[in-house]
């Protein structure tokens, strides 16, 4: 399997890296390191005392399992960790354990060291004396800090080791979480911020915005005042929890744990800990009064409520003593609990009905604007817009920044001037204005200039509203300017790149001091937003009239090059009627027109199956040539991707489904990025993959057996245990728990590839299709398949009796193990027979068509429809 990564990534001289401290977010840090391919060395304290387990096998401080003991420990935890913090458990031994005591001379092997200890300066400044004293000239080092003074920790430190310094903060968990804010002090080199940026985006694929250091940066920030506020509002304008959180989860185009949940996952003490961060930093009187700490949340601290962790917070959950559990919710006015309520509301149903985080916003906001529940929305937005208009220019150089640092690292869909724009900017205003609120004057100069929005689209590129300042003293790069963006219209990372080229040894800009805020003269520009590097945005393109055919349920899209995608956009991207058509259709297309196809889309997940409701429906009625017709237009469909004369490239992203599996299979190659859950899961409804994914799969097994035997003929024996293989991921419905899983399922090819950046999937397989271009591409012929027939069958079948015989699998499992055993063997073909595609087509719709008229698997996809959730009857 090929293990090569397409974009460019930062010099190879970043291959080994430190992590200091292997608590929570150190071992976080120090895994995703590991999962980018770095050697990591991580250490934290040795301890002072044994375990009772370390004393009863006698081991004494001295040994060295005893002194690694917290970052073994750490390490070890690490492939059992839910979510998983490695992509594969192996990654594990990427990582090297240590202590602070015996093993800080190792710390000259690092090309990048990150501090990520307890949240105490004096500890912070401690450590990073220590490696000071040990780090090798030039290295790179950083601070995972969520919101202290990064110029405060360098108290002491050489002018060398602060031009390499800056903060780097990862959100929680490091792997899943996309946000990394990096903050540079007045003395961080321009040149450290390119490689921190590089480093971060390219080698871990994060999205990295810059921030200036104060206290708690930018998404914490708001996302904390956001939080207050509407605890606020809620007992302002009366609300239940359940109620507040109905109005600000995906109604406000927010994650599902909205306010309350979100609180109890963070923990009361986490929030409580920010605010008096914020408190102890904050110089005026009005600012401090911001981030209050309410009397509710004293009480759930003082009693111990603190979330999930303790068991209890906003909610709690129980279990009854029939094993089912139940949630409370707290009801703030006696701060008790009561079994939680659904909330209903005239506000709550517009925002359902509506498409998209803005058209839910607008929704909440038009629908009975007398209801207490509009009111409590339009007052929490309302306070938590104006906020993030008055922080423009403080906690960082951009709006555009602001947006992604929201989007990225509190997972809303819109950042706040982005939602902003989405609601309406004049009329709001207009508004606020009405309502005596003070609206911050660079905004009332941006509206007085004619404009209607923050945001705008010209040439393809996006525009943003910038606050500049004009000042004799331009001072550092990322802050020439309040956006972020540097002399001549070029952004500060690109200037950041260029001047770091000229650096010789140790970084050696020394950046001027920031000019003083009386010295600066606002204005407000349109300027162009950074590009993430190597995203191609579908959206914009749509947007941008690039459409070339379009059905309900896809869309091919010009990706520039002579390059076509095909991106799906059906209700969970479900395949059915309108995709298949689609495909067809691009097909010819592409043949006619283009250079080659990328299958590729911008939903949620990539595609989560067939249209299991139209296949429900159908079976019901007992309209089984209807049955056959979808199957038979399915796995015509992705033959036609096969046999296209053009080059074909899934990049395929997060979920990727039982048929979102089968239409990446026929590609020539598929892009993998790291969080891509994909198998053939058809089992968990009652039926077998028909599309062609086990013909596929056959195929696999035989082209295995055929490298392993090098590449002549092979032998049953050679093929039955690639056949297993291939039987027990179909027949379980293992689905990979990220993209480098999937190789040990047997699920890709040698020519498949993987990439650390899901953004830049779509950019890869374009570029992968032009590279199939260039060498001459030819079109994939018509493969014999080499099957296992009876006598392969059987075996598949032993194991199949096996399981039933000791009750792991219920007899309708056995059913469905049965049909695939028959299908993947090549069903009664003789031993090294070899059979059509099509002949293994036929044998794939006959045992779907079998299993569709069973009532066991019907109530599978009843159940499957209806929950979400497979059924084991």
């Amino acid at each position: 399997m090929s293990n090569s990564v397409l974009q460019n990534t930062p010099p190879k001289a970043f291959q080994n890296a430190a992590v200091i401290g292997a608590g929570v977010m150190g071992a976080g840090i120090a895994a995703h390191l590991a999962n980018a391919g770095m050697k990591v060395l991580l250490l934290d304290i040795a301890p002072s005392a044994l375990t009772d387990a370390e004393q009863r096998k006698g081991l004494t401080l001295q040994d060295p399992e005893v002194r690694n003991r917290l970052a073994l420990s750490a390490i070890g935890a690490m492939g059992k960790s839910k979510p998983a913090q490695l992509y594969d458990a192996a990654y594990a031994k990427r990582i090297q354990a240590g202590n602070l005591s015996d093993d800080l001379g190792l710390l000259h092997e690092a090309d990048w060291i990150v501090e990520a200890v307890v949240e105490r300066l004096d500890a912070k400044r401690e450590i990073l004396a220590a490696v000071e004293s040990h780090r090798k000239p030039g290295a790179l080092v950083s601070t995972n800090t969520s919101g202290l003074s990064v110029e405060a920790m360098t108290e002491g430190r050489s002018e060398a080791f602060r031009s390499c310094f800056a903060a780097t903060h990862f959100f929680n968990p490091p792997r899943y979480m996309k946000l990394v804010e990096i903050v540079p002090t007045k003395d961080t080199s321009a040149g450290t911020v390119a490689k921190l940026t590089e480093l971060c985006e390219r080698r871990l694929g994060k999205g990295v915005v810059l921030a200036r250091d104060t206290p708690n940066f930018i998404a914490n920030r708001i996302g904390s005042f956001g939080m207050l506020t509407a605890l606020e509002d809620t007992l302002k304008f009366g609300l239940t929890i359940e109620e507040a959180d109905a109005l600000t989860g995906p109604a406000l185009g927010r994650p599902k744990t909205a306010t309350f949940r979100m609180l109890d996952l963070i923990g009361i003490d986490t929030l409580l800990h920010v605010v008096n961060n914020m408190r102890s930093r904050l110089e005026s009187g009005e600012e401090k009064r911001l981030y209050g700490r309410t009397t509710v949340l004293e009480l759930l601290a003082e009693q111990g409520r603190l979330g999930e962790k303790t068991g209890a917070g906003f909610y709690r959950k129980l279990r009854g003593e029939n094993g089912q559990s139940r949630i409370e919710a707290l009801r703030l006015d006696e701060m008790v609990y009561e079994e939680q309520r659904k909330p209903v509301s005239p506000v709550i149903e517009a925002a359902k009905t509506a498409k998209g985080a803005g058209a839910k916003a607008r929704a909440l906001l038009a629908a009975e604007p007398s209801h207490k529940h509009a009111q409590f929305v339009w007052s929490t937005l309302k306070r938590t817009l104006l906020f993030a208009a008055s922080q423009v220019g403080v906690i960082a150089e951009s709006i555009s920044d602001i947006d992604r640092a929201m989007r990225w690292g509190f997972s809303w869909e819109l950042g706040p001037f982005e939602l902003w724009d989405a609601v309406g900017l004049p009329s709001t205003v207009k508004r606020m204005r009405q309502e005596g609120e003070l609206i911050p004057e660079w905004i009332e100069s941006w509206l007085a200039a004619g404009h209607t929005s923050f945001y705008s689209t010209e040439g393809g590129k996006r525009l943003y509203a910038s606050m500049e300042r004009q000042s004799q003293d331009d001072g550092p790069p990322w802050k020439r300017s309040p956006d972020g963006r540097g002399r001549e219209g070029q952004g500060a990372l690109e200037i950041a790149r260029k001047e770091a080229k000229v650096i010789k040894g140790a970084a050696s800009i020394v950046p001027r001091q920031e000019p003083e805020a009386e010295a600066v003269t606002p204005s407000v520009v349109s300027r162009e937003e950074r590009p993430e590097p190597d995203v191609i945005s579908l959206s914009a393109l749509r947007d941008a009239g690039r459409t070339v055919l379009s059905t309900p349920g896809a869309s091919l899209i010009d990706i520039g090059d002579e390059v076509a995608c095909l991106a799906f956009h059906s209700p969970n991207n479900a395949i059915g009627g309108d995709i298949l058509a689609a495909i067809h259709g691009a097909s010819e297309e592409v043949s006619r027109n283009w250079r080659g196809l990328v299958l590729a889309n911008e939903g949620r997940n990539f595609c989560v199956g067939a249209n299991l409701m139209l296949l429900l429906m159908e079976a019901q009625s007992g309209d089984w040539d209807e049955v056959e017709a979808i199957i038979r237009m399915f796995q015509g469909s992705m033959l036609r991707l096969k046999r296209l004369d053009r080059p074909v490239v899934a990049a395929p992203h997060r979920m990727t489904l039982g048929g979102g599996v089968e239409a990446c299979l026929p590609a020539d190659a598929i892009i993998v990025s790291p969080e891509t859950y994909f198998g053939l899961v058809e089992t968990g409804v009652g039926l077998i993959p028909a599309g062609g994914g086990c013909k596929e799969a056959a195929l696999m097994a035989a082209d295995r057996a055929r490298a392993a035997a090098g590449g002549g003929r092979f032998t049953l024996a050679g093929l039955q245990p690639q056949l297993n293989a291939m039987f027990e991921t179909i027949a379980m419905a293992k689905t990979s728990t990220s993209g480098r899983e999937i190789e040990g399922f047997g699920l890709l090819r040698p020519q498949d590839r993987h990439i650390m950046r899901q953004d830049a999937r779509i950019a890869e397989a374009k570029r992968a299709v032009l590279e199939l271009d260039r060498e001459g591409y030819r079109p994939q012929e018509e493969r014999r398949i080499a099957v296992a027939g009876r006598e392969g069958r059987a075996v598949l079948q032993v194991g199949v009796q096996a399981m039933t015989l000791s009750r792991q699998i219920s007899e309708h499992d056995a059913l469905i193990g049965r049909k695939l055993a028959h299908v993947l063997a090549g069903g009664d073909a003789r031993a090294g027979a070899e059979v059509s595609e099509q002949y293994m087509l036929d044998l794939e719709c006959e045992a779907f068509l079998s299993l569709c008229g069973e009532s066991k698997t019907q109530e599978r996809m009843r159940h499957m429809l209806t929950t979400g959730k497979p059924l084991r009857n």
